[in-house]
């Protein structure tokens, strides 16, 4: 039974209500770095893979990690964030002045919908959920780390908690209030255990190595 902890990025220029260029492209700020360094010592085992998303700030997040145990194949999977948003809206924007286009797309709450043709849509997302959690039960390694974000790991956990992810609005409406009430800090550690029928089982965030 593969045991998998899923790890958030460190705090983004995004985060941190910078200005940003490209979803993909919101580096680390000092103290996402700090954060990063953080997490290395509670990995005492080397993994048998570090998979990392295509953003900048996942991968950046995991360097600490992959000096350590330099000899552990690392992979680029499709864990990246959940970018509803055109993005084209994150050029020279901070998250205060995305919020309010932010807010319409969560208000019209149609899962089918790219924004101006090229955000991820919910059903996607759904997707790309789906496809994580059949790879994760097949794969042969025992011990996983996944460098992730936080809107992608809570819609693991959704479906994990509702057990199902046919993105319809109702569902959509329930993730939204999820990621609204249950949050995930930076460099928090999401523990888990994965069966060969696909089931995860949970702990809770793992926060008692980050400063205060």
């Amino acid at each position: 039974m593969p045991v998998v902890w899923f790890i958030r990025h460190g705090e983004s220029e995004s985060n941190a209500n910078l200005r940003t260029t490209h979803p993909a492209q919101s580096a680390l700020t000092p103290v996402g770095r700090d954060e990063a360094e953080l997490v290395v010592p509670q990995i005492e085992t080397p993994p048998d893979l570090i998979v990392v998303s295509s953003y900048l700030r996942a991968r950046q997040t995991a360097v600490p990690l992959i000096e350590k145990f330099p000899d552990t194949p690392m992979e680029t999977w499709p864990v990246h964030e959940f970018t509803y948003l055109h993005p084209l809206e994150y050029k020279e924007t901070t998250g205060a002045e995305r919020w309010g286009v932010a807010k319409v797309y969560w208000e019209e709450n149609e899962p089918q919908v790219k924004h101006r043709g090229e955000g991820e849509s919910f059903a996607e997302l759904m997707a790309r959920v789906e496809a994580l959690k059949m790879r994760l039960a097949q794969h042969p390694a025992q011990f996983i780390v996944v460098f992730s974000h936080g809107l992608f790991l809570r819609a693991l956990l959704h479906v994990n908690i509702v057990g199902h992810s046919e993105p319809t609005p109702e569902m959509m409406e329930r993730y939204r209030h999820f990621i609204w009430s249950v949050h995930m800090p930076n460099c928090a550690i999401l523990k888990t255990t994965v069966a060969e029928n696909g089931r995860f089982t949970f702990s809770g965030y793992d926060t008692t190595h980050l400063t205060p």
